[in-house]
């Protein structure tokens, strides 16, 4: 298996707005994470603000860290 097959999807909401595209995320299980936004989401200007609801991507090695790669309505 690579990398990619190993990731993890959860949802949660942006808690707080950090410098450099990184936001604090409630996951639903109450849980705080430190995320960033993925690349894709920066190339296409999509932004996120706080009290959004965003889907992550998390690897199985460390849970305090993701990738926002969906902004939900």
């Amino acid at each position: 298996m690579s990398g990619k097959d190993q990731v993890i999807k959860k949802s949660g909401r942006v808690t707080e707005a950090l410098p450099n595209a990184t936001f604090r995320v409630k996951m639903e299980d109450e849980s705080e994470v430190l995320a960033h936004l993925s690349g894709r989401m920066r190339m296409n200007h999509i932004r996120v603000l706080v009290g959004d609801k965003v889907v992550l991507e998390m690897t199985p090695y460390d849970d305090k860290k993701g990738r926002i790669t969906l902004r939900e309505k």
